[in-house]
């Protein structure tokens, strides 16, 4: 039973809430009725200015539809590179909820009693994002924890601004139809419902920490099970750098490119052993050690694929090392590309060879040449524009995560300078790949953790 005060913060939460929703509605009807104006009235509207406008009205917002931004703003062609250039610069630090409403929202998941079972708890938030906030704390056996703790009604919030989401994708369709969104928004709603429950969550994580377990230079946290619910998810606290600080404060180049390679270990380990990927590679869900060591901090955005998409990537790039035309198209296939033609192939290709690149060359290079990335904006927008004059394309689900992953970290290896044989780090990974060996690999280590593919 709640008393007054208790209700008082609900009718301020619940009054917030709408005029969240009311903003979001704002900016997205805005959006749609410029680009209405523009395809259906022959009138030229500044997509920068009101891509600018968008951002300035999302970032005031917080909440779920900050994080489908940021995902936005890293898939190729999801949305008009205006829109993808401005939604870039949102952040991912939300106002944090305040000492009232943490002590409420810790009642709730650990009960009335949930300060004895720990010795310190902060009651300032180190850290605030889009579908919850970080509490330092130490249990009672003084070992340092995290605890990530949701903020009050994410579900609704996120299945309203899914929606609105929903709303966006179908507005730029009727105004460019050179990719199909309806995959890409059953792909994000789904990992999205899943971030909601912290206890899949922990399960995410110690898949993770089976399947790095022989990597010394990859750190975990460990998850603590009786400090944990749905909405709460309690682990042990890791200390490392941000990326960026460890970039611009780091002039040994020989550990840049040392940090790279554990990176690349973290993400694509997991991928071509087991099928399993790291989705969000936002440079907040991971920290540095002195060493180059990576700390792998959030584990809610996971997806595991079906064997025989991994075979269909392998089988891609030998495809354009071979300049086999009748692989590629199986490898698509294998993806789950539709309806595919020798121009599509051959469009599908261009974007193909500049994500293989690095991998098809023998020798020490950075992940690209160009000193910028307007390479892979300027190679985006030629594949766009060949798509439109075929009719476009619907990528599958799967292409989606697997994708994002690649240009997150490739980014992150260009702003290291990075100089590695990725040729050879690509080939240890896969040199003995089966297909069969994966598919056991994958059903033991799900069965391990209580996840079932």
């Amino acid at each position: 039973m709640t008393n007054n005060f208790d209700d008082k913060l609900d009718g301020s939460f619940t009054t917030g809430r709408i005029k969240r929703y009311a903003k979001v509605t704002s900016a997205v009807g805005g959006l749609a009725a410029k680009l209405a104006g523009e395809k259906y009235l022959g009138l030229k509207i500044d997509k920068e200015n009101h891509a600018k406008q968008l951002r300035e009205a999302l970032g005031g917002i917080k909440g779920p539809i900050m994080k489908i931004a940021q995902i936005l703003s890293t898939i190729p062609d999801a949305v008009p590179k205006e829109y993808a250039n401005e939604l870039a610069h949102l952040q991912a630090n939300a106002p944090s909820m305040g000492w009232l409403f943490v002590k409420r929202r810790m009642r709730a998941e650990l009960g009335e009693d949930w300060v004895s079972k720990f010795k310190n708890f902060d009651k300032q938030a180190s850290a605030a994002a889009s579908l919850g906030q970080v509490h330092f704390a130490e249990d009672l056996r003084n070992n340092k924890l995290a605890c990530k703790l949701q903020y009050p009604d994410m579900s609704s919030a996120v299945q309203a601004d899914l929606n609105q989401l929903k709303l966006i994708f179908s507005i730029y369709e009727r105004y460019d139809s050179a990719i199909s969104t309806n995959a890409i928004h059953q792909e994000l709603s789904e990992r999205l419902m899943e971030e909601l429950d912290y206890s899949h969550e922990m399960k995410n994580l110690n898949l993770y920490r089976e399947m790095l377990s022989k990597f010394d230079e990859i750190t975990l946290p460990k998850p603590i099970k009786n400090l944990s619910t749905n909405k709460l998810l309690t682990m042990t606290r890791i200390e490392g750098q941000k990326v960026m600080d460890f970039i611009s404060e780091t002039e040994d180049q020989e550990l840049k490119n040392k940090l790279a390679l554990n990176m690349f270990k973290a993400w694509y380990v997991p991928f071509y052993e087991y099928g399993i990927i790291h989705g969000d590679p936002h440079l907040g869900n991971y920290s540095i050690r002195k060493d180059a060591g990576v700390n792998l901090l959030d584990f809610g955005c996971i997806r595991i694929f079906k064997p025989e998409f991994v075979t269909g990537v392998i089988d891609l790039y030998e495809a354009l090392r071979d300049d086999n035309t009748e692989l590629a198209i199986s490898a698509y296939e294998r993806w789950g590309f539709e309806n595919l033609n020798k121009n599509l192939i051959e469009i599908l290709n261009i974007w193909a060879k500049f994500i293989y690149q690095p991998l098809l060359e023998d020798r020490i290079r950075p992940i690209s040449e160009m000193p910028t990335g307007q390479y892979g904006r300027k190679t985006a927008e030629k594949v766009h524009k060949e798509l439109k004059k075929i009719g476009g394309v619907k990528p599958p689900r799967e292409f989606v995560l697997m994708d994002r992953a690649a240009i997150g970290l490739g980014s992150v290896f260009m702003h290291l300078k990075a100089e590695i044989n990725w040729y050879r780090v690509f080939h240890e990974l896969v040199g003995d790949f089966s297909e069969k060996n994966l598919k056991d690999k994958q059903n033991k280590v799900l069965k391990k953790v209580g996840l079932f593919n």
